[in-house]
């Protein structure tokens, strides 16, 4: 047996919170690769260590002194390095990131540095090896991530360390220049790790026992999701859910290795299970509910629509060449609907709306704004009669008003849109119909 572990900002923000870790990697001899995000908030007023080295750096590329806001994140770690009872000393490590950051290395080497001092102190407490990350995850000159490239050198690094840390977030381009992964990238680089090392689990560790079936902040203590397929929690990821980052599911997609998304504080909780797929029913008909505010739909009207050959061609042109993406486009004989980002078609609307006119000529155009879309997600529901409608049941007495249903052909989900103000009470009205009447 052979893991990969993974642990976010909460897990590290502190040398007690080292400690929970160091306890949990060394009760399993298999946990072998350790992934480690930045230190994160100690409690709610305080600043994650990421978000001080983007203001230190900040300063410095307006050419203002940063050494006040440097020394505070040095005596973050200081922080952690003497509880943890350390010998060790990043002097060498900071005295370099002041003068890269003098010279302007960039946004993504600032940011970079959270993980990679981080992974420094983790490596010296457990008495790993430290495998710099800029050196194994590598990026094309586009700015992509070279996931075979990557794959095959990692593999060959870690052959030659039986366990080791290798920090998260970031990687390099090939002439050395760190390149980052979106916001919440560890979970990416542990994947890769996992991929890179035949990793038989990917564990992937938070402040969360697991995935629940919807948000907490909408739900108060919503059931948890014991076991999602990679399909599933794509959706859901897609649509909202920010336990895991959506891309980190790819490189392990591909072996087939297992996630479980595990609890630092509670490890004795058994998380989530995210596997590709799997025989066990889920106990509920759904396995979550996720959606996001802030869409409108453009509504274009033309009589016989549906016998016009590349009539929906024309109308996503107009889109495309406005560099508008769409999420959803359900349509009828003679009526199309787009449902866009609203913050990225508001400033584009007019330019659309007349290059839609010119292309398609429709009849008419109309635009909906301050809208909602809510993905209703379960392999269960291919298998269950009457789930739509009791969808549209329980949004009717909750006297929500369903805007648009679009549902995939792999019956995998369901969209629903609705107004912002209904948001709300449409998740926990469906919530509601599917888990608590269940309970």
């Amino acid at each position: 047996m052979k893991k990969v572990v993974k642990f976010g900002g909460s897990s590290l923000a502190s040398a007690e919170q080292f400690k929970k870790v160091g306890a949990i990697i060394k009760a399993d001899e298999s946990r072998a690769y350790v992934v480690p995000s930045a230190p994160g908030k100690r409690n709610s007023s305080d600043t994650k260590v990421t978000d001080l080295l983007y203001g230190c750096y900040n300063l410095a590329e307006a050419g203002k002194n940063f050494e006040k806001q440097l020394e505070e994140i040095k005596a973050r770690y200081a922080e952690i390095i003497d509880g943890l009872s350390l010998t060790l000393s990043l002097d060498k490590q900071f005295e370099q990131i002041k003068k890269d950051f003098e010279a302007k290395a960039g946004k993504d080497y600032a940011a970079s540095r959270g993980e990679f001092l981080n992974s420094i102190i983790m490596a010296n407490y457990l008495g790993y090896d430290w495998i710099d990350a800029a050196e194994v995850v590598l990026f094309d000159e586009n700015g992509e991530f070279d996931s075979e490239v990557t794959n095959e050198k990692l593999s060959k690094v870690l052959e030659e360390h039986e366990k080791a840390v290798i920090p998260g977030f970031y990687g390099a381009y090939a002439d050395g220049k760190v390149k980052t992964f979106s916001r919440g990238g560890s979970d990416i680089t542990g994947s890769i790790v996992a991929r890179a090392a035949k990793a038989d689990v990917y564990e992937n560790w938070t402040d969360v026992s697991g995935i629940y079936i919807t948000d907490p902040r909408i739900i108060e203590n919503p059931v948890g999701i014991e076991t999602v397929t990679y399909r599933e929690l794509r959706e859901l990821s897609y649509m909202g859910f920010s336990v895991l980052h959506e891309d980190a599911i790819f490189p392990v997609r591909r072996e087939g290795i297992p996630i479980n998304i595990k609890n630092t504080n509670r490890p004795e909780d058994e998380g989530t299970w995210i596997v590709e797929s799997t025989c066990q029913k889920s106990k509920y008909t759904i396995t979550g509910i996720a959606g996001k505010k802030g869409f409108c739909a453009v509504n274009v009207d033309k009589e016989k629509m549906n016998s016009e050959i590349g009539y929906g061609r024309k109308i996503l042109q107009a889109f495309e060449d406005n560099g508008i993406s769409f999420e959803h486009m359900p349509s009828g004989i003679d009526t199309m609907t787009v449902f866009v980002h609203q913050d990225e078609f508001m400033d584009k609307e007019q330019q659309v709306v007349s290059a839609i006119h010119r292309i398609a000529k429709p009849d008419l155009i109309d635009i909906e704004a301050d809208l909602a879309l809510i993905a209703v997600v379960g392999r269960g529901m291919k298998s269950t009669r009457g789930t739509a409608g009791r969808i549209f049941s329980a949004l009717a007495h909750a006297n929500v008003n369903v805007k648009m249903i679009d549902q995939g052909s792999s019956e995998l989900n369901i969209i629903i849109g609705v107004e912002n103000h209904d948001f709300e009470t449409a998740i926990k009205a469906i919530y509601d119909i599917f888990v608590t009447a269940r309970v």
